[in-house]
């Protein structure tokens, strides 16, 4: 059962930070996971009233309020022509529209969990995290962070030439997925990312630069890296076992959708 023994509707983030300070606070998003969980919360603070809601779209970035939902950037024209449909793929099979329209992209950031969709779709991209404390931190940083009692405002997508594609694999259309995969060229970076292993959401780096030159290669030649790769990622990316999946069919599943998402990246297949 969640117990909240005081609940503030703050008027500025400073008030925010100020109050979250104490350990035994707890900022407020969509709530959509927080009250299935049994805890008690001195106070619980609101960010509903400060108008970080909204997606704005400026000459060189995305600017992603903490409090938007995910039915907002499952449906924002802009994002889903930036990211060619990637933004819409990772965030339709979670649970239902109702609960989108109530889970916010602050929440599901800043939880950092293993199963996020949202977070495997976000490393992909050149995203970057802003904080009331610590400023902007590039999100492959903030990942790895220990989580601490700062305030997340605001997630920031830079405008860097994309070619994006997002794959999972559920066992039920509305589940948890079993693994999630993203990938994306951005400028001449080839980076892949695998999420819900079941732990946190990673990036494949690529040692042996595999995928390296990636546009300019014949449709043979990427056919060749792509199958190489997926067999590499296979090999190397963690993988685990939980009541979804064992870590045998994980791996499988890194090499089948790591394929397959390149294959639509690199144009030789239309959609999976």
């Amino acid at each position: 059962m969640l117990k909240i023994k005081n609940y503030v509707k703050v008027k500025s983030v400073a008030e925010a930070y100020e109050l979250n300070q104490k350990k035994t606070a707890c900022i407020l998003g969509g709530m959509v996971w927080l009250k299935m969980g049994n805890r008690n919360i001195s106070t619980a603070i609101d960010l509903s009233g400060l108008g970080m809601d909204v997606i704005q779209e400026r000459d060189e970035e995305f600017v992603i309020g903490c409090m938007t939902t995910l039915r907002d950037l499952e449906t924002d024209p802009r994002l889903d022509a930036y990211t060619h449909g990637a933004m819409k793929e990772s965030l339709r099979h979670i649970v239902g529209v109702q609960f989108r329209n109530c889970a916010t992209v602050g929440g599901s950031i800043y939880g950092r969990y293993g199963f996020s969709d949202v977070l495997t779709m976000f490393l992909a991209l050149d995203t970057e995290v802003e904080l009331y404390h610590a400023g902007r931190v590039p999100l492959t940083e903030f990942v790895h962070m220990k989580k601490d009692r700062d305030v997340l405002m605001n997630i920031i997508v830079k405008k860097t030439p994309l070619f994006c594609a997002y794959i999972s694999q559920r066992n039920t259309e509305t589940d948890f997925p079993v693994l999630a995969c993203c990938v994306s060229l951005l400028g001449d970076e080839a980076r892949t990312v695998i999420g819900a292993r079941p732990g946190r959401a990673m990036i494949a780096e690529d040692k042996k630069q595999i995928l390296a030159g990636f546009k300019e290669m014949t449709n043979k030649q990427r056919a060749a890296a792509v199958e190489a790769f997926a067999e590499y990622a296979a090999e190397t990316v963690p993988v685990g076992k939980n009541m979804r999946a064992s870590a045998e069919y994980r791996s499988i599943l890194v090499k089948v959708l790591v394929k397959r998402a390149w294959e639509a990246v690199g144009g030789m297949k239309n959609e999976y």
